[in-house]
């Protein structure tokens, strides 16, 4: 039984989504034939050719047929006007992308090889507040980082070009997301597949054709890490079946585990023959043993599947035998990378901060230090979910082999631990043994910003290869962060920020607004805390997201402990997640999230620490509370008295 494990269009481009990584390795080591692989970067590779483009082109006319010039949305105009340009550069830029052409460096930074559209906007935006801002950020010596820059804007706007004139649900990392997000009904996803493909869509069914063709599967596995992954996938699968209606298809994935734990149609499965839900190695392995003969369709592992009722009607059943514990962590095996393109990955520049940029840039191998949350009580998380609520940890020996065997396989170096968030015993254990055998590798990954992390453990982490660490500051207000059992201060994520940055650790902070209950005083105030956190030099990143209530969260559950009502819902055949609610505090967190992020976007390139708060927002806001030496004070442990 030959299993070809795929991950969807879209996800990232830098480097693979690991679920197909993990999966491979553990049925490998159960001796299962596991084949995998990555329609999502070859689609988006095989737009950005010569030939694409020029396919792309005649899709953009024929749809702004009747436009007049000044009619045009300035990116299809930019790409109809420049088309030579872009059909000249875009392969070389490609592979310069890929670290396959370096030179083509010097004629990037040259400003007169790429065509420049809207994108580029953002550096004569930038330059007229602070100066040259290529010149500021990359001087005279640093041409490749300048150039990878530069390539990602032109990249930009040719992924902006594919949204606006061809596929307005193709995006490079959400493709079809609100399509498929928290939508109780799956009337929208099921209209597009059963429409005309798109461009994007006749590219991703000539791959899976090719795929079949090449492993001649008995089962496709599908993940579905993200709501932009699930038209992917359904495609994928809908192609799968119109080749061979024999293939079992089979999904799981982030998405699934999350949203379509009240999956209720079954129209659905009309594309996929079963859906697992949270770790997939034992729903997975009882799966193919059923499908072997070996087991009864009652003995299925948190498995969705249609199923017959006495009257002959169709329903969406879920079997969950109990009797079969999940796989521990000291038994699932490293992942395997074979069957994925590891030279075909681009490491792109999205964004000037060095911190920021490395979700982009770099091929990183995946690793979890330990499954679910060691601290699991941060009242906004997932906490009632497997995936946070059941820890297991592999151990620091473990680890390191697993390490040194990626290594070996691809070698790379570059590793990026992808936990809720990375428990510091076993951090520190780990960094121990890395320094102990000597094995020399960079990493990064997700923690809580706790006391345990001294300076000098810190300095520990950062002598066995931590080059960067991301955290949640959240609300940045000590009332809503004891209200959200985040078990932190601001003052304590302050100290603890700072020693990782003078351990040499890029630090990038995960900020929240539209808590229940959280006023206009508070989030100004919050921002206040994170000029000067960030004018310090705590932390050199971050993100603001706003708040969202989940039904998985204790908030969801008890939302009258947060203050707020949930709002009624249809009912849910489909996905469910997010929940809209009411919040008696009338605080206008639209207006204020627009000036929270301009104000975060110039900090994060350094410029604007000096601006008084109302120069970020719309409209007059309330002056801040905070004292201007608070942060100062909490780096040099100084008590002031109130």
């Amino acid at each position: 039984m030959t299993v070809l494990l795929m991950t969807p269009p879209m996800t990232q481009l830098n480097t693979p989504y690991p679920a197909t990584a993990y999966l491979t390795g553990f049925l490998r080591s159960r001796n299962y034939d596991a084949i995998q692989r990555d329609p999502a970067i070859e689609l988006f590779l095989e737009m950005m050719t010569s030939d694409g483009l020029d396919i792309i082109r005649q899709h953009v006319e024929d749809n702004f047929e009747q436009f007049n010039d000044d009619e045009l949305p300035d990116v299809i105009y930019a790409f109809l006007s420049e088309f030579d340009r872009y059909s000249l550069c875009v392969e070389p830029v490609i592979r310069f992308l890929q670290g396959k052409d370096p030179s083509l460096a010097l004629r990037i930074v040259s400003r007169r090889f790429l065509p420049e559209g809207p994108a580029f906007d953002a550096i004569e935006q930038m330059t007229a507040i602070s100066g040259d801002v290529l010149q500021n950020a990359f001087g005279d010596l640093g041409v490749q980082d300048k150039a990878k820059y530069l390539a990602t804007l032109f990249i930009n706007d040719l992924s902006a070009v594919i949204t606006q004139g061809v596929d307005p649900h193709f995006e490079v990392s959400r493709y079809g997301e609100r399509l498929a997000a928290a939508n109780p009904s799956f009337d929208d996803l099921y209209d597009i597949l059963m429409g005309e493909p798109s461009f994007s869509s006749e590219i991703l069914e000539q791959l899976v054709e090719l795929y079949l063709e090449e492993t001649q599967p008995s089962v496709v596995a599908l993940t579905v890490p993200f709501p932009g992954n699930m038209l992917g996938a359904l495609r994928i699968a809908q192609t799968c079946k119109a080749i061979n209606p024999d293939i079992a298809i089979v999904m799981g994935g982030g998405f699934v585990n999350t949203e379509l734990r009240a999956l209720k149609d079954p129209r659905v499965f009309e594309f996929v023959d079963f859906i697992c839900v949270d770790d997939g190695e034992r729903p997975f392995m009882t799966l193919l043993e059923y499908l072997d003969g070996q087991r009864e369709v009652d003995e299925l592992v948190r498995t969705y599947c249609l199923a017959e009722d006495e009257n002959g009607e169709l329903f969406v059943h879920f079997n969950d035998n109990k009797a079969l514990h999940d796989i521990p962590q000291t038994d699932v095996a490293a992942p395997v990378y074979d069957g994925l393109p590891l030279n075909d990955y681009l490491s792109l520049c999205e964004m000037l901060n060095p911190m920021h940029r490395i979700w982009s840039d770099g091929r990183w191998n995946k690793l979890t230090i330990a499954h679910g949350c060691y601290w699991r009580k941060c009242s906004f998380c997932d906490v009632s979910l497997d995936y946070i609520d059941r820890y297991d940890a592999a151990g620091a020996d473990i680890l390191v082999d697993r390490i040194e065997q990626l290594i070996e396989e691809t070698g790379q170096t570059g590793f990026h631990f992808v936990d809720e968030a990375a428990p510091p015993k076993a951090l520190f254990a780990l960094a121990n043994r890395l320094i102990e055998r000597g094995v020399v590798i960079s990493w990064w990954g997700n923690i809580r910003f706790e006391k345990t992390f001294t300076p000098e453990r810190c300095q520990l982490l950062a002598d066995s290869g931590c080059i960067a660490v991301s955290g949640g500051l959240e609300v940045a207000s000590d009332r809503l962060l004891k209200l959200m059992k985040k078990g932190v201060s601001v003052e304590q994520v302050a100290r603890v920020t700072k020693g990782f940055s003078d351990a040499g650790i890029l630090v990038h902070a995960y900020l929240m607004y539209g808590f229940p209950t959280q006023t206009e005083q508070e989030t100004i105030d919050s921002l206040e805390m994170v000029r000067q956190m960030m004018s310090s030099g705590c932390f050199q990143s971050a993100y603001w997201h706003r708040f969202a209530a989940t039904i998985h969260s204790p908030i969801g559950i008890n939302p009258d402990d947060y203050g707020i009502t949930l709002a009624d819902r249809p009912e849910t055949r489909f996905a469910e997640n997010d929940v809209d609610f009411f919040d008696p505090i009338d605080t206008d967190h639209d207006m204020l999230g627009r000036g929270l992020r301009k104000s975060l976007y110039n900090y994060m390139h350094g410029i604007g620490f000096d601006q008084p708060m109302n120069f970020w927002f719309d409209q007059p806001v309330s002056k801040t509370s905070v004292k201007k030496s608070l942060i100062e004070n909490a780096i040099n442990n100084v008590i002031v008295s109130s």
